[in-house]
């Protein structure tokens, strides 16, 4: 059965089983203004029978929900980022003990804010997830310290009329997961912020190539941030 509901962690979400017991997850993480039903239609098509795990951002910015707070335009609050990293990642262990998934087997899926929290949560606990499709996200600061991502793939989708994300953003961030030791791929799509169709076709293609020939490897555990 479907879950909708809470963890004690407190996250409203939305957990749908995989198509077997050994299928991934996949962490759907929303933009701002989202809920944990926006990205459930993108990760049934990006991973066919992968189980999709959704929360819903526990930050309002003006009645609406974000993974965590930012002092203005492309400023994120890094307090709070790191607060609301670390509390993610205890959330996402706790749902793997209670829909009994596999922690192993989790990737992330995220959209603008989503994306953020979600590379975030890549840098801060390695070990979390194994790969992330990251549609308009942006590195606004330079991370203190980098762990060891062998083994890690990540899919990068920039607009390339993006108004809201700079070029030279996405390429930073592109540039420190490389020198972490990720798989980054990088892929610029006829758009705006929006999510375009362009990024669900590249994401899908990108993904089936990847479960095809998974990565190898054990992620460090290093902090970062």
């Amino acid at each position: 059965m479907a879950g909708v509901g809470m963890t004690p962690e407190g996250l409203v979400h939305r957990f749908e089983p995989g198509a077997g017991p050994d299928a991934p997850v996949v962490l759907l993480l929303h933009g701002t203004g989202g809920d944990e039903n926006d990205l459930l239609p993108l990760g049934r098509m990006v991973a066919p029978g992968a189980a999709l795990l959704s929360p819903r951002g526990p930050v309002l910015e003006r009645g609406q929900a974000r993974f965590f707070a930012r002092l203005a335009e492309g400023v994120f609050d890094r307090d709070d980022l790191r607060r609301r990293t670390d509390e993610l990642a205890a959330w996402l262990a706790a749902c793997a003990a209670r829909y009994a998934f596999d922690p192993a087997r989790v990737s992330a899926i995220g959209y603008s804010n989503g994306a953020n929290i979600a590379w975030s949560v890549m840098l801060a606990h390695p070990a979390a997830l194994r790969r992330a499709v990251l549609v308009r996200p942006m590195l606004p600061f330079e991370p203190a310290l980098l762990p060891d991502l062998s083994g890690r793939a990540v899919l990068i989708l920039r607009g390339e009329r993006d108004p809201v994300v700079p070029a030279a953003s996405a390429s930073a961030l592109a540039r420190v997961l490389r020198s972490a030791g990720a798989d980054v791929t990088e892929h610029v799509t006829p758009a705006g912020h929006e999510l375009a169709r362009a990024d669900l076709t590249k994401a899908a293609t990108w993904w089936a190539a990847r479960e095809a020939s998974p990565p190898r490897g054990d992620a460090g555990a290093r902090r970062v941030l």
